[in-house]
């Protein structure tokens, strides 16, 4: 019985932590979009108050769509990252199913090498990067920005699903290479749908840096017709910094597209990092 109530207690003690943590973490959010509803005087005299009839007001998004090409950047953004994403999974998938399935010499110093770029930050070599994209000239182009966040992505990418494709049944890819199956039909018929939640875990974290990345957009694509949102988003709170209607409709519309897509992921995340914590 004592195991039993000790048991009970600290999962209802490891519920309250993650509770209060979730609380914590959403609560600017949550604040930031319900703010963004109301007028100007609302917002200071109550700013934890839902916006209400009587406070209810949208000036601050008709502020930003009309001041700011905002459904642009938020194109671009989208752009930049989906297409980043699927070379991140693409590529990331392939280099790890041939260091885990096929030995060679040097295939444990090459996963070393590979993962070396999730300790070292991809931004010490932006004056190369630079000089690289000026030499090419694709200074000012969403490929840029595309290249650089599928190479930030591949070393995490190719760490995880490594060791998540050596959990995978020799058996049954030993039984489709017997029924004739190529070693790309056993990669993208057999190997993938396996690891479905592990590709979602990171694209997942793949997606939050590159969304929120100000860095490279700055440098590399700082034009109007290839500003992300959030560079546009930071340039426009720098010129509305004391209309708080218009900075607050900027940040929401900012931090949408990433709820939703980690409201779409949100399952097999949860499903990857579990599979990843009892493997």
């Amino acid at each position: 019985m004592s195991k039993a109530r000790s048991s009970i207690a600290r999962t209802a003690s490891a519920h309250a932590i993650l509770l209060t943590y979730t609380a914590v973490a959403l609560f600017p959010v949550a604040l930031t979009i319900i703010n963004s509803f109301k007028s100007r005087n609302a917002i200071f005299r109550n700013p934890m108050q839902p916006p209400l009839p009587s406070t209810f007001d949208l000036v601050g998004y008709t502020t930003v769509l009309g001041q700011g090409d905002f459904v642009h950047y938020m194109q671009n953004s989208l752009i930049v990252t989906i297409v980043s994403i699927a070379l991140v999974l693409l590529f990331g998938a392939m280099a790890a199913f041939a260091l885990s399935e096929y030995r060679f010499k040097g295939n444990t110093w090459l996963g070393l090498y590979m993962a070396l770029g999730i300790m070292i930050p991809i931004r010490l070599g932006t004056i190369g990067i630079l000089q690289g994209m000026v030499a090419t000239g694709l200074v000012n182009t969403r490929t840029a920005l595309i290249l650089v966040y599928t190479a930030q992505g591949l070393p995490l990418a190719i760490f995880i699903l490594s060791e998540f494709m050596r959990t995978v049944s020799d058996d049954l890819k030993n039984a489709g290479r017997i029924d004739g199956l190529s070693e790309y039909k056993i990669f993208f018929r057999l190997v993938l749908p396996l690891i479905r939640p592990s590709m979602a875990t990171v694209a997942v974290f793949t997606m939050i840096p590159i969304w929120n990345d100000l860095w490279f957009p700055l440098i590399l694509a700082p034009s109007e017709a290839t500003k992300t949102i959030t560079l546009g988003t930071q340039i426009f709170i720098g010129q509305f910094v004391t209309n708080w209607n218009a900075v607050l409709a900027a940040l929401s519309l900012a931090i949408a597209p990433v709820l939703v897509l980690y409201t779409i992921f949100s399952r097999q995340l949860i499903r990857g990092i579990t599979a990843g914590a009892v493997k």
